[in-house]
């Protein structure tokens, strides 16, 4: 593979799509998947729905991407319910996870 990932997880749907917007706009990152399931809170969460994103792409753009992500999910929820990380080198065969998921993105 020997791509960057970027793992991005928010509460609500419309925030990852803010975030991964401005991300996409801000680096050459290909989102690869998005997946969804509950909060730990469940129903008495604020937005009953977390949201992870996976993207690929160089390691410096993964890093501007996630940064940007953060910033602009931050402008909508409390930064303790953004959670980010950065693969700086999937291994071969870890693509698969990528593209599993409850959204399924076109390529």
């Amino acid at each position: 593979m020997g791509k960057a990932i970027g793992l991005l997880e928010v509460q609500g749907f419309s925030v990852a799509l803010a975030a991964m917007d401005k991300a996409c706009k801000a680096a050459k990152v290909r989102i690869e998947g998005i997946d969804c399931n509950n909060p730990a809170s469940g129903d008495s969460a604020p937005i009953p729905v977390v949201i992870q994103v996976k993207f690929t792409g160089t390691v410096s753009d993964v890093e501007v991407a996630l940064e940007t992500a953060v910033r602009e999910a931050g402008k909508y929820i409390d930064e303790s319910d953004i959670l980010s990380r950065l693969i700086p080198s999937g291994s071969v065969g870890i693509e698969k996870l990528l593209y599993t998921g409850k959204v399924k993105v076109k390529g």
